[in-house]
C-alpha cells in the first residue's frame, strides 16, 4: 500500500482522532513549561520553543519510545543555568552538540540498556537535589530578585529574600502573583473533570496573565525577541572551548543525566500503557539526533519528560503522531503568535517551576525506602545535599560512588565458622565472597584463635577470593605456623 492512501486512511481513523486530541493536550502541557524553563536558565524564551518543536517533530518521527514526548526539562533547568554563566549562551550550542554526538555514540555502542543499571536511589537523589536548587532559585524569580550563585546560598539567603519581599510592594505583589500559580496548580487536581480538560500549567498561567493585566501589577515579563532571531548558531571560535576541562565536564554531566533522565522515563512511560514497549539503545540514539540539532541551532538540551509523556498517555495518544503533531503546535504558536509570550509574568513561570520542583522530591518514595532499604534512602539524601551543597557533576558522581561502594559491601558476604572441640586441630570453616572490604573481621577472628593449638581452615566454599584476602590469609598461615605448632593445614577450592 502507497504511502499517500496509508496517511489517508490514517486520517479518516479514530486512531487519528485520538492522537489529534492528545497532540493538543501536550501542547497546551508544554507550551508553558518550554517558556519557563527557557526563561529559568537564563536564555531566550523561544530557545525553549525550538528545542519543544525539534523534541516533537524530529525526535518525535524516530523509534524508541512511541509515545514519549521530547523537550526542554526542568531536570536540566540549573546545569543549563549555570553553564550559560560560566561558559556564555554561544558556547550552550556546542555543549548540546556534544551532547547529542555522545548519545549517537552511546545508543550505537548499546549502552542503552546500561542506563537501567545505576542505582534508582541515585536518580531520585539527583532529581531531588536538582529539584531543592530550582525550588531555591526559582523563589527568587517570584520576588522579581537575582539568585544567589550556589544552592546553598540559595537556600540560606530565603529568609532574607521574604523580608525584603515583605517591605516592597512590587516584590510584594509578584510573590503573591507566584505563589496565587502555585495555588492554582495545587488545587486544579481536585476540581471537576470538565475543567481539567484545560492542562493546569497552562490553566495557572493564563489567570496569571488576567490577574495582572487586570490589575497592572508592577511584575517582569517575558522578554520577546522573536523565533528566527533566537537560532544562533555556534561559531567555529566556541569549539575551541572543548579544550577547556570545566566544559569537558559540563558535557559529561549533561550527556549523563539527559540520557538518565530520558531512559528512566521511558520506563515509567511504559508502566502507563500496554502498547510497544521502549527499545533503549534507539531511544538513546532518538535523543541524540535531538539534541545534535538543538546544539546545532543555539537551543536547550533535550530529555524526555514525564510530565508531557504521562499527558500524552491520558489524553489517549496511540501512535508517535500525537508527539509529532504537538511538536507542530509549538512551530505554529511560535511563528504566528510570538507576541503573546510577551505578556506572559515571569513570576507565574516561576511559579510553575516550583510546583515542578516539588514533583521531583520523592517525598512519599524516601519514607518508604527508608522503611525498606535505608542504605538506598542514605545514598539518595546524600546525593541530593552533594548536587545543592557542591555542585551537579560532583554530587551524581558522589552518588554513583556511594551506591557501587554499597553494592560491593553487600556482594562480598562471607561467614567464618570456628569448630574448636576443645582438643586436636581447631577448624575455620570460611564460605562466601572474601574481598578486602570483610578483610579485617576475618583477620580478627583468625588472630583470635589459640596460638599452641594446630589450625585447618577450609577455603572450599569460598566463590570468590581477591588478591587482598588471599595475601592476608597466607601472611596469617605463615605467622601462625611460627609459634612452634603444627602448620597451617588449608584446604582450597577445587
Amino acid at each position: 500500500m502507497s504511502g499517500p492512501v496509508k496517511l489517508s486512511r490514517y486520517v479518516e481513523s479514530s486512531l487519528f482522532r485520538q492522537d489529534f486530541t492528545a497532540s493538543l493536550v501536550v501542547f497546551l502541557v508544554a507550551l508553558p513549561l518550554c517558556v519557563g524553563v527557557a526563561v529559568a536558565s537564563g536564555v531566550p524564551a523561544e530557545i525553549g520553543l525550538i528545542t519543544g518543536i525539534v523534541g516533537g517533530i524530529v525526535t518525535g518521527l524516530l523509534p524508541g519510545s512511541s509515545l514519549q514526548v521530547s523537550g526542554p526539562a526542568a531536570g536540566l533547568t540549573v546545569l543549563v543555568y549555570e553553564a550559560v554563566q560560566e561558559f556564555g549562551l554561544p558556547v550552550l550550542g556546542v555543549i548540546v552538540l556534544a551532547t547529542g554526538l555522545l548519545q549517537l555514540v552511546m545508543g550505537t555502542l548499546r549502552w542503552g540498556r546500561w542506563f537501567r543499571a545505576i542505582s534508582v536511589a541515585v536518580v531520585e537523589g539527583m532529581l531531588a537535589g536538582i529539584g531543592l536548587v530550582l525550588i531555591a532559585g526559582q523563589l527568587y524569580s517570584m520576588a522579581g530578585a537575582k539568585a544567589p550563585e550556589t544552592g546553598i546560598d540559595k537556600i540560606t539567603g530565603l529568609p532574607e529574600l521574604l523580608a525584603d519581599s515583605v517591605g516592597s510592594s512590587g516584590a510584594r505583589a509578584s510573590l503573591l502573583l507566584g505563589a496565587g500559580t502555585i495555588a492554582v496548580l495545587v488545587l486544579w487536581k481536585h476540581l471537576p473533570a470538565k475543567v481539567r480538560v484545560v492542562p493546569g500549567p497552562l490553566a495557572a498561567v493564563a489567570l496569571a496573565v488576567l490577574v495582572s493585566l487586570g490589575f497592572s501589577l508592577p511584575v517582569a515579563e517575558v522578554e520577546v525577541q522573536g523565533l528566527v532571531d533566537s537560532v544562533q548558531p555556534p561559531g567555529l571560535g566556541e569549539f575551541g572551548e572543548l579544550g577547556s576541562l570545566a566544559l569537558l565536564s559540563t558535557i559529561l554531566a549533561f550527556t549523563l543525566i539527559a540520557s538518565a533522565e530520558s531512559l528512566f522515563s521511558a520506563a515509567a512511560v511504559d508502566r502507563l500503557h500496554d502498547g510497544p514497549r521502549t527499545h533503549y539503545d534507539k531511544e538513546l540514539m532518538a535523543q541524540g539526533v535531538g539534541n545534535t540539532i538543538c546544539g546545532i541551532l543555539g537551543a536547550l538540551p533535550m530529555t524526555a519528560v514525564i510530565v508531557r509523556s504521562a499527558a500524552n498517555v491520558q489524553a489517549g495518544a496511540r501512535t508517535k503522531a500525537s508527539r509529532v503533531m504537538h511538536g507542530v503546535w509549538l512551530l505554529l504558536f511560535a511563528a504566528l503568535l510570538p507576541a503573546a509570550l510577551g505578556i506572559i509574568p515571569i513570576p507565574a513561570l516561576a511559579g510553575v517551576l516550583v510546583h515542578a520542583g516539588f514533583k521531583l522530591i520523592p517525598l512519599q518514595g524516601l519514607r518508604s525506602l527508608w522503611r525498606e532499604h535505608r542504605s538506598e534512602a542514605v545514598i539518595l539524601v546524600v546525593t541530593a545535599v552533594a548536587i545543592v551543597a557542591i555542585n551537579m557533576f560532583e554530587g551524581v558522581l558522589i552518588g554513583l560512588a556511594l551506591a557501587v561502594a554499597k553494592t560491593a559491601w553487600e556482594a562480598s558476604h562471607v561467614r567464618l565458622e570456628i569448630i574448636d572441640k576443645g582438643a586436636g586441630p581447631v577448624q575455620a570453616h570460611l564460605t562466601g565472597n572474601a574481598t578486602f572490604l570483610r578483610l579485617p573481621k576475618i583477620l580478627d577472628s583468625l588472630e583470635s584463635l589459640p596460638q599452641d593449638r594446630p589450625v585447618e581452615l577450609d577455603l572450599s566454599q569460598v566463590h570468590h577470593l581477591d588478591h587482598a584476602c588471599r595475601t592476608a590469609l597466607e601472611n596469617w598461615a605463615e605467622r601462625h605456623s611460627d609459634t612452634d605448632t603444627e602448620p597451617v593445614k588449608v584446604t582450597a577450592r577445587a
